[in-house]
């Protein structure tokens, strides 16, 4: 394989070394030097924390990958997928968050691993909404029966109920009001939108949230399955009701 050219720019337009990367990613300095010298292609969850540490497209960095892959029809929109959304690089919803400015819908039943992984998540997302960008809320209800019978299948002492109450709790703590509705209809998967960008999440099984399979989505035609998703999320925020009143 012929020398990957544009890795090796991009590293240098970032002022970074081979070991810097490495570091940031989470591999070994000579695995980062084949990727180089001898064009090797990365796992998929390698390639999109280089993308993200570096700021550059994937497609950019290895651009074989489309080639391969002779993306024509709605497929295109798909950037990755992870057999567990706990194998999503933790970057990818913090650069998401960070770079999105006119709509970040969070629909997942609980959303509790944000406050988790994305660092003054309340205060970074009521900036944006104080900026004009559109923040909301679409959760569980945690007085559902629907939500009761799951928990008896997660069968967990950290149960929806309470998870979602430390998310309500942490939205509580955002300087801007962030709109909050509760829904039982995505008990089963969860959709997160971010400007054009989206991460959806498909329960299996017994597991729990982070054992969902997981797809990331980049917007690329009209009525694609960014745009289907994205009508879903409207559609199940359009029925959903406010918080009940304690």
């Amino acid at each position: 394989m012929p020398r990957n050219e544009a890795l090796r720019d991009a590293l240098s337009a970032a002022g970074l070394t081979v070991g810097d990367l490495a570091g940031r990613c989470d591999v070994d300095a000579k695995t980062v030097e084949r990727w180089i010298s001898r064009g090797r292609l990365p796992h998929p969850r390698s390639r999109v924390r280089v993308a993200g540490v570096l700021g550059i497209d994937v497609d950019v960095l290895w651009p074989e990958v489309v080639r391969r892959a002779v993306k024509v029809g709605t497929d295109r929109e798909l950037v990755g997928v992870y057999a567990r959304r706990s194998d999503v690089p933790r970057a990818l919803f913090r650069d998401l968050i960070e770079g999105a400015g006119s709509r970040l819908w969070f629909g997942g039943y609980t959303s509790y691993f944000v406050w988790l992984e994305v660092p003054n998540a309340a205060a970074t997302l009521g900036a944006k909404a104080r900026d004009g960008a559109d923040v909301r809320f679409l959760l569980g209800d945690p007085a559902s029966a629907v939500t009761a019978d799951r928990e008896r299948i997660e069968a967990t002492p950290l149960t929806l109920a309470t998870r979602i109450a430390i998310t309500q709790a942490e939205i509580a703590k955002s300087p801007t009001p962030l709109p909050v509705r509760l829904s039982d209809r995505h008990i089963a998967m969860s959709v997160w939108v971010f400007d054009d960008e989206a991460i959806v999440a498909t329960h299996i099984g017994a597991g729990l949230g982070q054992d969902s399979v997981t797809l990331h989505l980049r917007r690329r035609q009209a009525d694609g399955p960014f745009d289907r998703y994205v009508e879903h999320f409207g559609s199940l925020w359009t029925d959903a009701a406010g918080p009940r009143a304690e």
